[in-house]
């Protein structure tokens, strides 16, 4: 099976569109340049199908290395079972080619190696025949001095047993899926800590069939044994995996039956039963880990994806009592251009000089909108700023705060920031974060986002990776601005990285603004490749080529002007027009929809129409319940205003304009069954949810959006 096949088996997808993604990614390629502008060769695979593709591929060329390892292993060794080197180079998955492995591993010194050196094999052979005769009578002949007694040499010969028990292909493949599809998983708390391990009290003395449990429970058990506080075990029905090895291996009624017989329990408690067990656990926490990663990467997209307002000017506020609220005023570019504090809330309360001293900021800096903070003191000071008269009309908007403090004492922020403190960094982002949420929530680690579910308990690599990738899908679906994003933004644009963001921005510092995407190439170590994958995510939005704000590649400019050029129309007048793109669209022939391609063509014309279109919404004010201020104030069946700020694989966490946010278990999410919440709602909805329970003492609340 070679690669392409290989990739198929596992993706599903066609033949010729793997092959040639493959090609693209070989030669450099990234993933948002093959989706967007090489259609023709993928067959129009989107981003996920090309990540799959990658993935797969890679997971061949892990396999393919670990196969010719075991081969040459197996060379130097002097093994010519022509039978066992076709079975290594026809297995396709590193579960199989470890079971082949395994009787060939260099061992540590054990009792059945020791066994072998004192030449008990050849007993250990007659015993497995399990002929008529004497056993103990027979292993007088391979006495020894490290095996005096006959009783001595068989449990040497036993030990030589259970190690090919265990390394027996078929019986490790067959209690292999007798662990993974009826293994129970059992949870007992250690009892010298019990007192200690009370928010694991859910996993005391617990029982359930492992292929049921969630991804959630079991990352919540295995944190627990990893701190100590709880004992695991898994394992399928003992009887029944006994019962098979005994039909398996014992071939008659006699002494050396009966020997094999003692030996199988031996093999499985010592040998098979720990092994798999590990085996097991390592194979649903890699199905948790995904499926976690999963609902986290959604989640980010979702978060990444929020709607902006855009480049107004804004003055944002970090909330706080007692060290008082952090105040910034930022130009329409997200510049930083003034900051103070007001002290609104108690003890201070000095509510009429800091509602005089924000009109007068107002005033001074022409602010269009507000951005409040929505940690602590968060809802009072919406309501504080609510009631100042202000002479225009000001959009008032909560912000989502988590992360804001990860980012203010940053190395990003330093650097961005070095003459500021850590509480006006703070405000900046709140503020920041209202106008573009990616541009700002590209400069923090997404595990600090507060959307995750036991993210710092899965496979950290994986995460990474999945996450890198959620990053840039966004930010090259929505396009950077060239002579505004920052490096951190940059970093992200497809065939650019660190380094070559850092020389655009210290580019763009020494020469002035990029005039047209071609000057891009101006920029040093910029080459070909680089500008090839970059120039069609980066917007110019006042070059000279109205193209260049869009997302219309370079490499068909031409192709375009000669569509103008035909239609008789200037460029200028021809983007951007619903109009005269659709007296165009009629001129397309065959020879061009051929030569340029299909796909290529669709895109190019709604890009045209809508040169350079946001596929963000725009950012809505969202009112929470003012009779509502604490968990104090709710009652069961009422209904209230929400903010979607956490999905999980359980259910929907709600910002309700309290303190505590609230749960809607994936029960209640819908009147159907619920799989997956994330198919039911996300991050950032404004929903109406109704209250259907309240803990007070664990401030635990329950929400519904049944019956609404």
């Amino acid at each position: 099976m070679n690669k392409e096949q290989y990739v198929e088996q596992y993706s599903g997808l066609g033949g010729k569109s793997i092959s040639r993604t493959i090609q693209l990614l070989k030669e450099g390629a990234s993933i948002p340049f093959i989706a967007r502008y090489r259609k023709e060769q993928t067959n129009n695979l989107d981003e996920l199908d090309i990540e799959k593709i990658e993935n797969l591929s890679n997971q061949y060329d892990e396999i393919d290395k670990r196969k010719t390892y075991i081969l040459s292993v197996i060379e130097e060794k002097g093994i010519h079972d022509q039978k066992l080197i076709n079975k290594i180079k026809e297995a396709y998955d590193l579960v199989t080619l470890e079971d082949l492995y395994l009787p060939y591993k260099t061992k540590r010194k054990t009792n059945a190696e020791k066994a072998r050196l004192a030449g008990l094999e050849v007993l250990a052979k007659i015993i497995m025949k399990q002929d008529n005769g004497d056993i103990i009578g027979i292993a007088n002949r391979y006495k020894s001095k490290d095996y005096p007694k006959a009783e001595d040499a068989v449990q040497g010969a036993q030990y030589i047993i259970a190690d090919w028990m265990n390394e027996n292909t078929v019986v490790r493949q067959k209690l292999r899926e007798s662990f993974i599809e009826h293994g129970v998983v059992t949870t007992k708390p250690v009892k010298a800590k019990i007192e200690e391990a009370t928010k694991y009290r859910d996993y005391f003395d617990t029982t359930q069939k492992l292929a049921n449990c969630p991804a959630y429970r079991l990352l919540a058990i295995l944190r627990g044994v990893d701190e100590g506080f709880l004992r695991m075990k898994i394992e399928p029905n003992k009887e029944y995996a006994i019962s098979w090895l005994e039909r398996f291996f014992v071939k008659n009624d006699n002494q050396a039956a009966d020997i094999v017989k003692t030996t199988i329990l031996d093999a499985y408690k010592r040998l098979l039963q720990p092994g798999l067990e590990t085996e097991t656990k390592n194979y649903y926490k890699d199905l948790a880990d995904k499926q976690s990663i999963e609902t986290f990467s959604k989640n980010l997209e979702n978060l990444l994806f929020a709607p902006p307002v855009g480049g107004k000017r804004t003055l944002a506020i970090d909330p706080g009592f007692k060290s008082g609220c952090k105040v910034v005023c930022l130009d329409h570019k997200g510049d930083l251009v003034h900051n103070e504090n007001i002290f609104p809330h108690p003890p201070q309360k000095e509510v009429s000089k800091a509602a005089s001293k924000i009109s007068q900021l107002v005033q001074a800096y022409k602010i269009e909108v507000i951005a409040i903070g929505d940690g602590t003191a968060g809802r009072e000071t919406e309501a504080f700023i609510k009631k100042i008269h202000f002479d225009r009309d000001l959009d008032v908007f909560i912000v989502r705060e988590d992360g804001a403090s990860i980012y203010s004492a940053s190395k990003i922020a330093r650097e961005e920031f070095p003459s500021y403190d850590v509480t006006v960094r703070g405000a900046v982002s709140i503020g920041r974060r209202l106008m573009d949420p990616l541009a700002e929530l590209v400069k923090i680690d997404p595990k600090s986002l507060g959307i995750g579910q036991y993210q710092h308990d899965v496979n950290q690599t994986l995460l990474q990776k999945q996450l890198d990738n959620v990053v840039v899908r966004a930010v090259n679906r929505v396009g950077v601005d060239l002579n505004t994003a920052s490096k951190y933004l940059l970093a992200y644009v497809s065939g650019l990285g660190p380094k070559l963001a850092e020389n655009i921005i210290k580019y763009r510092e020494e020469n002035g603004v990029f005039k047209n995407r071609e000057s891009l190439k101006l920029v040093p170590r910029m080459g070909n490749t680089a500008y090839q994958q970059a120039a069609g995510f980066l917007r110019v939005k006042k070059s000279d080529n109205p193209l260049d704000n869009s997302a219309v590649h370079p490499e068909n400019y031409a192709f375009v002007k000669s569509l103008a050029k035909k239609g008789k129309i200037a460029l200028n007048d021809l983007v951007g027009s619903v109009e005269e793109v659709s007296k165009i669209k009629g001129a397309i022939t065959e020879e061009e929809r051929s030569t340029v391609g299909a796909f290529t063509i669709d895109d190019i014309f709604t890009e045209l129409e809508k040169p350079g279109r946001d596929p963000r919404q725009s950012a809505t004010v969202f009112a929470f319940s003012d009779a509502v201020k604490s968990i104090s104030d709710l009652k069961e069946g009422m209904k209230l205003n929400g903010i979607v700020t956490n999905v999980t694989d359980f259910g929907a966490f709600v910002n309700i304009g309290i303190k505590e946010n609230g749960l809607i278990h994936k029960t209640q999410l819908s009147n159907e069954y619920v799989n997956n919440p994330t198919d039911f709602i996300q991050i950032h909805d404004n929903i109406l949810v109704k209250v259907i329970s309240i803990d007070k003492e664990r401030k635990r609340i329950g929400l519904s959006l049944k019956d609404i």
